[in-house]
């Protein structure tokens, strides 16, 4: 349950998860032991926190910005060459005021990717999102530097996972495999204009539905804000040279797909942390080794202990802001559902809803076709 956090958003070092990322039994290290607390206790109070000591080269950080800002500044005409439609498999440009949070109408323009599967890979369902991401010709390096930029940030979500996977008690490798083995991403490349007024909602208060959001903000333009449990916007100031992680909705929440309404709705369910919250990494660390020899595993129940956290963008800065959001999901095949143990708790009752499951890839297309139904005739 998150806390009433007043200011700054955690800050957390990462390096020493990352030397062990390989090693399965990196918790018996104290280093990494540490870390995975800090991890634990952001997750649980605050939902969002600063990644430092990533691996991802500063340079590279602030070219994937400048050249984002060389793209939003091209004439409308030049951005509108890689134009988002249906037929692109909604990818590539979105114009201001294309997108809508909540039903509102957004202050942004965008360019949107996916990660690109073969054609027929994922059947019918995944026609939707066929094709090859649309990158600008100008500027001509931005194909290549996004490519690397992308696998980089694929490397590292998967190894805060791992460290995630370790704070709610299970192996690092748990939500590998059928779950999150062969993960899809989505980005979305982000431009906020200058404010025109005070105010100016430039992404409306939303959590995100993922897994894992990594964020690359502007150094220098406040603009992202976080809301706590008293109802206060934080904002988060750019720490140079860092991400901003936040967890999603699928740390949270089971989608339950209604086949009656071919709709959606939501049971609550997360993990609980079989890890007691010691605050010595010397302590945290010997209660991993105990848990290995009982071979306890990790739980899903009906209570939250990890929340995905509101937030919404404001650039109440004259200048324009740019923001590279990339998100980290689950395999586009896999069944969202309770673990066995968590389904046993329901056993026998009728009204129940939490043994029925949904393919990811299939909420994902529900999502984008709703967010663009103004697109459809588009070619």
């Amino acid at each position: 349950m998150a806390t009433d956090f007043k200011s700054l958003l955690p800050v957390i070092d990462i390096s020493p998860l990352l030397a062990k990322c390989d090693d399965s039994d990196m918790m018996e290290d104290v280093g990494v032991a540490e870390v995975v607390g800090k991890i634990d206790r952001a997750c649980r109070d605050v939902g969002f926190f600063y990644v430092i000591g990533h691996g991802v080269s500063e340079s590279l950080i602030k070219k994937v910005k400048e050249l984002t800002h060389r793209f939003f500044e091209l004439p409308y005409e030049e951005k509108l060459k890689i134009k988002i439609t249906p037929a692109a498999g909604y990818r590539g440009y979105q114009k201001i005021g294309v997108n809508f949070t909540s039903g509102k109408q957004d202050f942004h323009e965008a360019i949107d990717c996916y990660r690109e599967v073969k054609q027929g890979k994922y059947g019918e369902i995944g026609k939707v999102l066929e094709g090859p991401n649309q990158w600008p010709e100008n500027p001509q390096e931005y194909k290549e530097l996004m490519h690397e930029y992308i696998k980089l940030c694929t490397d590292l979500s998967r190894n805060i996972l791992r460290g995630i996977s370790l704070a709610l008690g299970g192996s690092p490798y748990e939500f590998e495999g059928k779950m999150v083995g062969d993960p899809f991403w989505v980005m979305r490349i982000i431009g906020y204009p200058g404010a025109n007024q005070e105010n100016d909602i430039g992404c409306g208060a939303h959590t995100d539905y993922g897994l894992l959001t990594l964020i690359n903000q502007d150094d220098d333009k406040t603009a992202l804000q976080v809301k706590n449990v008293a109802g206060d916007w934080i904002s988060a100031i750019p720490i140079p040279g860092s991400f901003i992680c936040n967890i999603g909705d699928m740390l949270e929440v089971l989608f339950v797909l209604s086949l009656s309404t071919n709709s959606f709705s939501f049971v609550s369910t997360i993990l609980e942390n079989l890890l007691y919250n010691f605050e010595e990494s010397t302590i945290y660390a010997d209660c991993y080794k105990k848990k290995k020899k009982k071979k306890l595993y990790t739980q899903i129940l009906s209570n939250g202990v990890y929340e995905s956290t509101l937030h919404r963008v404001i650039n109440n800065s004259p200048r324009y802001r740019v923001c590279v959001a990339f998100f980290y999901e689950t395999n586009f095949d896999a069944e969202v559902e309770p673990l066995d143990i968590f389904k046993e708790k329901y056993i026998g009752k009728e009204t129940s809803q939490v043994s029925k499951r949904v393919v990811y890839g299939e909420h994902l297309v529900i999502k984008v076709q709703t967010t663009f139904a103004n697109l459809v005739g588009l070619s």
